[in-house]
């Protein structure tokens, strides 16, 4: 009776790879028989699914023939499946990826008698490190924006060999070992029978190819470690504890593999006049008992320069007045949201000043207009 390797993975037929590939990780981590409560013979079950659909050929072929797929694979129909029966002259044979299973146990190879250390072979390069800097700008510069040049040590791709890992004008040549393809295979003996690991070939690192004279400045590395420079464009608007992402100015990745991206956490200094809120500026302004009473106009300090604000007649401490426009840049704008090229506000709160030290015809002239 054929098997549903859908249903034994516990995804639908309509799955990614990557959801395959999280299901047999999960159930195999389940199942596996050095584990308390394992079973042997559900972990093989797993394994010869995940061999199956987690291969595209070899799922296309399962899907096509569907319940008839145990006898087409026995009448030659399918190619590539002896994994799944006996095979070098062992019983039990299975295939099994060694970086699948160090991804999903970890130090599993040393039980299984080998090794998935030494390289990751070519479809398996490392992508490079991410890094995060923090920077600090001042309160103006977060408001309208500036351009900023950092230096930090980082790792980069070799400018000698251009990260190809030879010395420029030796030669290169096909790694004889695996053919090019950076992996090899080998039958191993476990607990669980015979099983065909691939591994990442010794002779070349997975590289798929060898030098007769490796880099002089990277020891054949590909990469070097070096103090960069960097022009950041910081937008009007960003705000304190936001992160700017730089792809790809991470650092570099092996073998010529993509390079990591650079976060800049952003800190904005203190500001003694303004404080910020939201995409608003706030600020007070001290004003005479006199101007509070009688009105009048006073300049107000914005990011923008000096302002004229109108006090009206009778104004009262802690009274707050919008200047529109003058606030901050919206960092985010966008046409639909109708924020394209608009700043916030700046607001106003006026502090009316008590007068201390009056002499007594002030005094009398208060006390008057007290009575009024």
């Amino acid at each position: 009776m054929s098997k549903d390797y859908y249903n034994i993975l516990g995804v639908g037929k309509g799955a990614g790879q990557d959801e395959i590939k999280k299901a047999f990780r999960k159930k195999a981590h389940q199942f596996h028989p050095d584990k308390a409560g394992g079973d042997e013979a559900k972990f093989k079950e797993i394994n010869e699914a995940y061999q199956v659909l987690g291969d595209a050929k070899k799922r296309t072929q399962y899907d096509q023939f569907g319940s008839d797929f145990e006898h087409a694979q026995a009448g030659g129909g399918f190619s590539g499946f002896e994994g799944f029966r006996d095979f070098s002259g062992f019983t039990n044979g299975f295939n099994v990826n060694a970086d699948d299973l160090g991804d999903i146990f970890g130090g599993i190879g040393d039980i299984f008698g080998f090794s998935t250390r030494g390289g990751q072979g070519r479809g398996r390069q490392r992508k490079g490190d991410d890094i995060q800097v923090m920077l600090s700008i001042d309160f103006d510069e977060a408001v309208f924006g500036v351009e900023k040049e950092i230096s930090l040590k980082k790792i980069v791709k070799c400018d000698r060999c251009n990260g190809n890992m030879a010395e420029p004008g030796s030669k290169i040549e096909t790694c004889k070992v695996c053919n090019g393809s950076g992996r090899v295979s080998r039958v191993q003996r476990t607990i669980l029978g015979s099983m065909q690991v691939q591994m990442t070939c010794e002779n070349c690192a997975g590289e798929g190819k060898v030098y007769s004279k490796k880099c002089a400045k990277c020891s054949g590395a590909g990469v070097a470690q070096e103090l960069a420079a960097l022009k950041i464009k910081i937008p009007a608007g960003i705000d304190n504890g936001e992160t700017i992402r730089l792809a790809g100015q991470g650092e570099a990745g092996e073998r010529g593999s993509q390079a990591g991206d650079l976060y800049l956490k952003i800190r904005v200094n203190p500001n003694k006049k303004f404080r910020r809120d939201g995409y608003d500026i706030l600020s007070k302004a001290e004003i005479s008992f006199a101007q509070a009473a009688l009105g009048d106009k006073i300049n107000v300090e914005t990011v923008d320069g000096p302002v004229k604000l109108k006090i009206p007649e009778g104004a009262q401490s802690g009274k707050v007045f919008r200047l529109r426009g003058k606030g901050v840049p919206h960092l985010r704008g966008g046409y639909f949201s109708g924020t394209v090229g608009k700043r916030g506000d700046h607001l106003v709160e006026v502090i009316v000043k008590t007068p201390t030290g009056l002499n007594r015809k002030q005094r009398e002239l208060l006390r008057e207009l007290g009575n009024l």
